[in-house]
């Protein structure tokens, strides 16, 4: 009997910063979820609204107005969280269509938003930035496919720095400071280490 394997599926993961944000904001976000089941609404509505929500971002940041970029993420983003929760209130199957579509328009919504930094700093002719915003963004799509490609073989994966909360939580406080462009270089470094992370994470349970 292999009783590594054994050891690793029985290994409980350290809870992530989603993990605790999710069980510490439980008593604000169960009353809007009830509410919102009784209208039986479909959460994967919400999780379209959630995406959608991006292209507002995304042209606020490439219009300039970074502060209100900032303010919209930091109250509208948040509400992605939703979804699930009202998933699980109207009994639906976990892991089915839902995962899915939620897995898929969230790197959908991170390429829209990066989109906005990417128009902005071509506006201001800065190729490097522009370079470290392209960085940033395929270190984001890297730490999520990590991440789900190694779910998808029986690992486990929540490990690193920069998973999708940090993220945007650096870019929501770089645009409220009017600090752009340290935000993307944050995570355009961040987002790779974090890949190494999980990388070395994922080889570890293979050992």
């Amino acid at each position: 009997m292999d009783t590594s394997s054994s050891t690793k599926a029985t290994t409980p993961d350290k809870p992530t910063l989603t993990d605790l944000l999710r069980t510490n904001t439980r008593w604000f976000i169960d009353p809007i979820v009830t509410f919102l089941a009784r209208f039986h609404l479909s959460p994967d509505a919400l999780t379209v609204a959630g995406m959608l929500s991006h292209y507002l971002f995304a042209w606020l940041i490439a219009t300039g107005q970074l502060r209100w970029a900032g303010v919209a993420i930091f109250f509208i983003a948040p509400l992605d969280a939703l979804d699930g929760a009202l998933a699980r209130k109207l009994g639906r199957k976990q892991g089915g269509f839902g995962a899915f579509l939620d897995s898929t328009l969230d790197r959908l919504a991170e390429i829209v938003l990066f989109a906005g930094f990417l128009i902005y700093f071509a506006a201001q002719d800065s190729v490097p930035m522009a370079l470290a915003t392209y960085v940033a963004l395929t270190g984001s799509l890297m730490v999520s496919y990590i991440r789900s490609r190694a779910e998808s073989l029986g690992l486990s994966c929540k490990v690193g720095l920069f998973s999708r909360v940090e993220r945007y939580g650096v870019l929501v406080l770089a645009l409220l400071l009017n600090l752009p462009g340290y935000g993307i270089l944050i995570l355009a470094v961040g987002t790779y280490l974090t890949t190494i992370q999980r990388i070395h994470h994922v080889w570890r349970q293979y050992r």
